[in-house]
């Protein structure tokens, strides 16, 4: 029980919480997908973070435990060019050549 209090007060210290928001083939951008990243990382870093996270590499990536799921299907693609993630109250929106600030 302890242990269990000790590591959500360290999560709450040590890390925040980022939206990812597909956007990119969407009808209307929606968020699938919180991912807790470290506070101590670079906006860039967060950004990249964040994106590594939300790809299927070697399994379903909302089965990650850095990330909570917000869609209601069975699956969810990838996160790509044109969609965005929301750090703070900052938008950024993925380009072939980086993110940029919107």
């Amino acid at each position: 029980m302890v242990n269990k209090k000790k590591d959500a007060l360290m999560k709450t210290l040590l890390k925040e919480t980022v939206a990812v928001i597909h956007s990119a083939f969407e009808d209307s951008p929606r968020t699938v997908a919180m991912v807790n990243v470290d506070k101590s990382m670079s906006e860039s870093e967060k950004l990249e973070f964040a994106f590594k996270k939300t790809n299927s590499i070697d399994s379903a990536w909302w089965r990650d435990e850095d990330v909570t799921p917000m869609f209601g299907n069975e699956f969810c693609r990838s996160t790509s060019i044109g969609d965005m993630v929301l750090i703070g109250t900052d938008k950024f929106k993925l380009n072939s050549d980086g993110w940029s600030k919107i």
